[in-house]
C-alpha cells in the first residue's frame, strides 16, 4: 500500500466526517441555508487540515456534478498561461449543474501576472461559476485577491485530535495501538491529518502482528527511545553539557532523525512548563499523560531548575527554526546546548 492510501480512504465526504473544523463547517453551512453564496472563498489553514476535502463537500452541497467541478494544482499549473485558459472556459455554461465550480490548491503559488489575469475574472466572475482557493501562506497572496473572497481560516488540529483520529482508524482496520504509539505518531504528525495518517500507514504496514507497540513506532519514525530523551531534558537541566553533546552525539551516529528528536525534546520541556505553571493542564481534559509521565513533569516542575526551563524551551525552538538550513544535522542542538550552558554559567 502506498502511503496515502489511508489519508485517501478516510478522505472525509460529507459535513459529519469532518473533524476539528467546526467554525468553518458551521460558516459554510449557513451560507447555503441562508442561500448567501459568494463567487469566491479562500481556504487558508496548515497543509493537511482538509481544505480541499471541505472544498469538495461544499461544491457538491452546491449540487455540482463531478463534471461541472474542477481541481487545479497552483503549484504546478501557475503561469499566466493556465489562467488565461480558465478565464475563457469560466464562460462557458455547467453541462447540468446550477454552477461550474474551480478549485484551486496551493493558489499562492501562482505567479504575478497569473494572479493578475485571476483577478480580473475575480472582478466580474460569470453567476454561474464560484471560485474555491486554496492556501497555506494566507501572506503571500496579494490582497486585491483576498478582498474579493470570503476568507475561511481552518486550524490545525492538536495531538488529542489527532489521537483520536488514530485510534478511530487503527480500530476500523483491525490493529491495536497504546497510548504511548498513538501519541507519537500524533506528535511528529505536527497538525496534520494527512501526514498523522501517512505515518500511521508507514506503522501499519511494518506490523506483523497489528499491535502496533511504541518500539515499533519508534523504529519506523526514527525517534528516539523516550528514555533517552527523558535523559537529556535532565542533562540540561543540571547543567552537565558534557552528558547533553554526549548523548545527541550517540543518537546522530545511531541514525536517529534531529528533527523527530527536536520536537520530542520540546514537548517534554513544554509539559514541564505545564506542571510548573499550570498542572491542571495535565489533566485528561487536556494533555492527557499516564502516571509514570506524571511523575517525569512533576520531576520538572519541583525541582530548583524549574524556573529556567521557558529560557531552556526557548533555544531549543530557535534550533528548530535552524535546522533545516543547517550545515550539520546536530549543530543546531550542539549550540543550544552551549548557548544555555554558558547562560547558566553567567547567570550563577
Amino acid at each position: 500500500m502506498s502511503e496515502t492510501t489511508l489519508y485517501r480512504k478516510y478522505r472525509p465526504t460529507k459535513w459529519s466526517e469532518i473533524v476539528g473544523q467546526d467554525s468553518v463547517v458551521t460558516a459554510l453551512r449557513g451560507y447555503l441555508a441562508s442561500k448567501q453564496i459568494a463567487q469566491a472563498y479562500l481556504f487558508t489553514g496548515p497543509h493537511g487540515t482538509g481544505k480541499t476535502s471541505l472544498a469538495r463537500i461544499f461544491a457538491r452541497e452546491l449540487g455540482c456534478e463531478d463534471h461541472d467541478l474542477a481541481e487545479i494544482d497552483g503549484a504546478s499549473n501557475n503561469g499566466v498561461d493556465e489562467i488565461r485558459e480558465l478565464r475563457e472556459a469560466v464562460g462557458v455554461l455547467p453541462f447540468s449543474s446550477k454552477y461550474k465550480i474551480y478549485i484551486i490548491d496551493e493558489v499562492h503559488m501562482l505567479s504575478k501576472p497569473a494572479f493578475n489575469a485571476l483577478l480580473k475574472t475575480l472582478e466580474e466572475p460569470p453567476s454561474h461559476v464560484i471560485f474555491i482557493l486554496a492556501t497555506t501562506e494566507l501572506n503571500k497572496m496579494p490582497e486585491t485577491v483576498v478582498s474579493r473572497c470570503q476568507v475561511l481560516t481552518f486550524s490545525r488540529p492538536d495531538p488529542e485530535m489527532l489521537k483520536k483520529v488514530i485510534r478511530s482508524v487503527v480500530k476500523n482496520e483491525g490493529y491495536k495501538i497504546d497510548e504511548k504509539s498513538a501519541h507519537l505518531i500524533a506528535l511528529l504528525g505536527e497538525g496534520s491529518y494527512r501526514d498523522t495518517l501517512g505515518l500511521l500507514q508507514r506503522v501499519m504496514v511494518s506490523s506483523t502482528d497489528k499491535e502496533l507497540i511504541l518500539t515499533e513506532v519508534e523504529k519506523i519514525t526514527g525517534a528516539p527511545k523516550r528514555e533517552l530523551v527523558k535523559d537529556f531534558v535532565r542533562a540540561i537541566l543540571v547543567n552537565d553539557s558534557n552528558r547533553a553533546l554526549i548523548l545527541i552525539e550517540t543518537l546522530g551516529r545511531s541514525g536517529t532523525d534531529m528533527k523527530v528528536l527536536l520536537k520530542l525534546i520540546l514537548e517534554e520541556l513544554r509539559r514541564g512548563i505545564f506542571a510548573s505553571f499550570s498542572p491542571d493542564l495535565l489533566g485528561s481534559d487536556y494533555l492527557a499523560v499516564d502516571k509514570d509521565e506524571l511523575i517525569f513533569y512533576q520531576e520538572l516542575a519541583n525541582g530548583d531548575e524549574a524556573k529556567v526551563l521557558p529560557a531552556i524551551l526557548k533555544e531549543f525552538l530557535i534550533a528548530y527554526e535552524q535546522l533545516d538550513s543547517a550545515y550539520l544535522p546536530t549543530l543546531p542542538l550542539e549550540l543550544a546546548v552551549t548557548n544555555i550552558a554558558r547562560q547558566r554559567t553567567e547567570n550563577k
